[in-house]
């Protein structure tokens, strides 16, 4: 876990970034200005915790921000072909996952979507 005010302003920005927000208008529903945000994203300021429940709903997984964990999702958010991929994997010896996860980050990390931990 790495609690430095770098490592949250940057999972703070992937997040913001996977949602499809650009910071003027992340700021604006998060009721901040945008020089706010670009400070809290930077590392050079504290991000509050009303500021964290606003982003909370706006979709920011808060959990991976503050500490680099993802929240667990929920088995009913999946879809039956991701279902299925993940008996699948939970079937395969121990050595074979390892394969699989690299094959799956490398792919990931190409098509330009790869973030530790994430979803």
């Amino acid at each position: 876990m790495h609690l430095s005010k770098d490592a949250i302003g940057n999972r703070l920005q992937l997040e913001r970034k996977q949602l499809g927000f650009i910071q003027d208008d992340f700021a604006r529903l998060l009721g901040i200005s945008k020089r706010t945000l670009a400070g809290y994203e930077g590392g050079t300021s504290d991000i509050g915790a009303s500021v964290l429940a606003r982003a909370s709903e706006l979709g920011v997984d808060v959990l991976y921000v503050v500490t680099g964990f993802v929240t667990p999702r929920s088995t009913d958010s999946i879809s039956p072909d991701e279902s299925v991929l993940l008996d699948n994997y939970r079937q395969l010896p121990t050595e074979d996952r390892a394969g699989v996860t690299k094959i799956v980050t490398a792919m990931s990390a190409m098509a330009g979507n790869y973030q530790v931990g994430k979803r």
